[in-house]
């Protein structure tokens, strides 16, 4: 065919494009529905001028429609990866894994539920081989829900029940696609009647390889895009380049589903690419494949639905029967999930309650479309599938989406209508008109003031001023006669309103380079947390996501303990260094929030919900602060590191918006801002580049900084340095239970620990130590040791403490001082066989760890001045270290505590500081193991 007439043709599909959305809009029907209409009007006429008899004027233009080159691999290796790769960068990740639930069971476990149903329900209905029944089933069993997320998104439904969709869509694609490879290939091996355990049984392998090979892809091209640092344009091309790679590779290279490595390469590029590309580039990379996924999609549909008329040329009257099974059998399959396991996943608490209309919405608004089309298509041009397999495959797959476009489809919106779902709630009623008459009370206002500015003519200022009144009193009316709302309804949807004007402070700092794109993307989803929390729950749904917002999560956790066991610091020392940056950021938007809470939420709902709301941010704002002053604790210095770079990226902003509006302005000329925006590219680029965060020589500070390590001499303390493991605690970790058997001598070096030891409590702080005289008494530690705020331990094993315990003689007079002051005599220490094991000084040998050695009876008892069971209300200490109250040393946040608790705060009742503290508390605090009665 000559390239001029099919670019001519690919030309003017893109025109209808272009008309098929204002179409859609004017008619009130999803868009799909309308280029599947277009195609098939385009198809049909193109075969009605072929064959009449009336012109051959348009014979040309009809053979060329009809001739152009649809083949089943342009939509799998072009258009389906561009679809699918686009979604996943669409996607909030981090808050779909909270719904991780329902997204499975509605995309992985509906879609081999419908694949199933249908097939065996064909197969029983005599259509054919089991296979290809099979096959059938998996080909419909996809959905499209743009439609009924167009219409979700349009009347305010959910965000979370949208985002499930969203989620469905894109994982029901790519299992419905894996499941029809599988069954494609036993149909073409000519397997009539394939177990159904061994067909599954190859369906994880294709998963895990077609993962493998797209996260292996993504990280390449993220590697890559990295290191062209300001060359947007190079990071564009490696972008699209790489979701076909990703596909190609996957089936070619490792025969696996080319399809889940496309999504699991999108989904790891939109993890990683944030933190290596500016917001901007990130931003306009997304734009970018919005742009190649509408056009994908639109010729996706109208493509294939240029092969419909001649599909359904070969329809018989027993194909409507089956077409009929195949219907009702995919209905019920979706209808048994919606309406059995998901409110069955909602009572078990794995699954946003869905509410029975949004349910009848989501069944009806399961469409077939571009997927279905495209596979049905495959299977026709396929040489090795039998032919009657082949047209049962296409007038089936082929009826059925059209059943769903133009049936269901074309009904939807009235659907939703007939449900309700359309109309806004008694309240949102109510607040829509107050919200009405306190935005005109501020318009008029404004307009009063224009029109003095200006010198309007009077007469028409006065006739407009007489208008608008109207309008005015008309509003106030309404509102006045509108049903009261409550304070609790007024508190939550200051609380939605309030979240949302932290969202858009985010985008705002987003847009000016103010925080990473990685960090943004984070933000955004604990602000869409908030707003989540705050409608189902209300103001304590709101305090816990705001909690949740600033707690260690599971990566935190999984990233400390590859520190502590494996001894891997990248990943805590990155992700360290991202949480003090999104503390300091949070910081800066709630004290921004104040101005909104003083001014349009105490307009609209009044004073009292106003500091109501206030007090709430105030809270959030001392929470961020004490959870940012932890980290400062542990990595000093840091902290200013990261707002001095906080400043200079702020300084730029505004450097580079004085040049912008001087260009504007005509004040500089293009050449001179070229220059000068190139400057600040510069500038900007080492700004961005966050602070390192160097966990191994945190950890030679840290043993400069002991005052037990004080007389050291540099060698020893280098020698010291490599020994010593560094540990890091989050606040509320367990560091020791009882009876456990490892022994180690922990130093304090940041932060607070409580033991606990006979229902006893005690505190310790920075610069003590614990541990150390289960070591000496070669027994199992009795305590628990918990940490009351973020910490920072340095780790030294038996054998090694005792070799320091040679070598320090301050060390060896702290182990001395403890043991004296818990009724331990320095000569049982001391003593030779038939005692504990000796101290070890200057010359002598230890004995192996872990040796037996005899009991010590005198050992055990405590101080005839202790009192072991002092009342619990005096010496059990609370779980939590508040912010400048009992936590020792440093652990205080804002208050300079002593560093050893005085007697009757954080130690038994009558004893006195250092007395009664347990086996493992560090010098001057150290109490028996156990506390039995004299």
């Amino acid at each position: 065919m000559d390239i001029i007439l099919i670019t001519a043709i690919i030309a003017a599909l893109f025109v209808v494009i272009g008309a098929a959305e204002p179409l859609a809009d004017r008619l009130r029907l999803p868009f799909s529905v309308i280029l599947a209409a277009i195609g098939i009007l385009i198809g049909g006429g193109a075969i009605f001028f072929l064959r009449t008899p009336l012109t051959d004027a348009l014979n040309p233009v009809a053979e060329a429609i009809l001739g152009l080159p649809i083949r089943s691999n342009v939509f799998l290796y072009v258009l389906l990866p561009t679809l699918l790769f686009q979604a996943t960068l669409g996607m909030n990740l981090r808050r779909m894994l909270d719904d991780w639930a329902p997204i499975l069971v509605l995309a992985v476990v509906a879609v081999v539920a419908a694949n199933l149903t249908v097939g065996y329900a064909l197969f029983a209905a005599g259509a054919g081989p089991l296979a290809a029944c099979l096959l059938i089933g998996a080909i419909v069993s996809t959905t499209d829900p743009s439609a009924v997320v167009g219409i979700f998104r349009s009347i305010s439904a959910p965000r979370r029940l949208a985002r499930i969709i969203e989620g469905e869509s894109l994982l029901n694609d790519a299992a419905a696609i894996a499941l029809f490879g599988l069954f494609m290939s036993l149909v073409m091996m000519g397997v009539p009647d394939p177990s159904l355990g061994d067909a599954l049984g190859e369906f994880p392998m294709l998963i895990l390889g077609g993962a493998a090979a797209g996260w292996l892809a993504a990280r390449i091209a993220v590697a890559v895009m990295g290191a062209f640092g300001r060359h947007e344009l190079a990071q564009m091309s490696v972008c699209v380049a790489l979701p076909y790679l990703a596909y190609i590779g996957a089936e070619q290279l490792a025969g696996a589903s080319g399809v889940i490595a496309v999504v699991v390469a999108g989904l790891t590029l939109n993890l990683a690419a944030p933190g290596r590309l500016s917001p901007a580039a990130w931003a306009n990379q997304r734009e970018v494949w919005d742009l190649l996924a509408h056009w994908a999609g639109a010729l996706i549909f109208i493509l294939a639905a240029l092969l419909v008329p001649r599909t359904l040329e070969e329809l018989r009257w027993s194909d409507a029967a089956l077409l009929g099974v195949v219907i009702a059998a995919a209905i019920a399959a979706r209808a048994a999930i919606l309406y059995a396991l998901l409110p069955l996943l909602s009572a078990l608490r794995l699954s946003p309650p869905v509410e029975r209309p949004y349910r009848t919405a989501i069944l009806w608004g399961g469409l077939r479309g571009a997927v279905t089309l495209a596979l049905a298509l495959a299977v026709t041009e396929s040489a090795y599938v039998p032919p009657e397999v082949k047209r049962l495959v296409s007038v089936l797959a082929t009826g059925f989406a059209l059943f769903t476009l133009v049936v269901q489809g074309s009904t939807l919106r009235w659907v939703i209508s007939r449900l309700g779902l359309d109309r806004l709630s008694p309240l949102d009623q109510a607040l829509a008109r107050q919200v009405v008459a306190v935005s005109l009370q501020e318009v008029r206002e404004t307009v009063a003031e224009t029109t003095d500015t200006y010198d309007f003519n009077r007469e028409i200022v006065r006739a407009e001023a007489k208008r608008f009144g109207d309008r005015l009193d008309g509003a106030v009316t309404a509102a006045d006669e509108a049903d009261a709302i409550s304070d609790r309804d007024r508190i939550t949807l200051g609380l939605v309103a309030l979240a949302g004007a932290e969202r858009d402070a985010i985008l705002v700092r987003m847009r000016d380079r103010m925080i990473s794109a990685r960090l943004a993307e984070r933000a955004l989803s604990n602000a869409d947390q908030l707003i989540e929390a705050a409608r189902t729950g209300g103001r304590n749904g709101y305090r816990q996501a705001a909690r949740r917002s600033i707690a260690y999560g599971r990566t935190y956790r999984a990233a400390m303990f590859l520190h502590n066991t494996l001894h891997l610091s990248r990943p805590m020392a990155r992700m360290t260094a991202e949480r003090m940056e999104m503390l300091l950021t949070q910081r800066m938007i709630l004290r921004d929030l104040e101005g909104f809470t003083r001014g349009r939420i105490r307009r609209i709902h009044g004073r009292r919900v106003a500091d109501l709301l206030q007090e709430l941010l105030s809270r959030r704002a001392e929470e961020v602060a004490t959870a940012l002053e932890g980290l400062r604790l542990q990595h000093p210095g840091y902290g200013e590191e990261v707002e001095r770079r906080l400043i200079r990226r702020t300084a730029l902003r505004l450097e580079e918006r004085e040049y912008q509006a001087m260009h504007e302005d005509g004040l500089i000329g293009a050449e001179l801002h070229a220059s000068l925006m190139q400057d600040i590219a510069g500038r900007r680029a080492a700004a961005e580049r966050p602070p390192r965060l160097d966990l191994a020589m945190r950890r030679a500070d840290l043993v400069r900084q002991f005052p037990l390590f004080e007389d050291l001499d540099e060698a020893d303390r280098r020698r010291l340095t490599r020994v010593l493991r560094a540990r890091y605690a989050r606040e509320g970790e367990t560091v020791a239970r009882r009876s456990s058997g490892a022994r180690a001598v922990y130093f304090i070096a940041s932060g607070a620990v409580q033991l606990t030891l006979a229902g006893q409590s005690w505190r310790l702080g920075r610069g003590e130590m614990f541990g150390q005289l289960a070591i000496l008494l070669r027994r199992a530690p009795r305590a628990e040791v918990r940490t009351i705020a973020p910490t920072i331990f340095l780790v030294l094993d038996e054998a090694r403490f005792l070799r320091l315990l040679r070598r320090s003689a301050t060390l060896r007079a702290a182990v001395e001082e403890s043991a004296a002051k818990r009724g331990v005599a320095v000569e049982a220490l001391e003593a030779g066989p038939g005692a504990p094991r000796a101290l070890p000084g200057p010359g002598k040998s230890d004995p192996a760890p872990g040796a037996p050695a005899p009991q010590a009876g005198p050992v055990d008892a405590p101080p005839q001045e202790a009192t072991p069971h002092a009342p619990a209300s005096r010496n059990t200490a609370p779980e939590q270290a508040t912010a400048g109250q009992d936590a020792p040393g440093e652990a205080t946040a804002g208050r300079d505590a002593p560093e050893e608790a005085t007697a009757g705060r954080d130690a038994p009742e009558e004893a006195t500081a250092g007395r009664d503290a347990p086996e493992e508390a560090t010098a001057g605090r150290d109490a028996p193991e156990a506390a039995p009665r004299p």
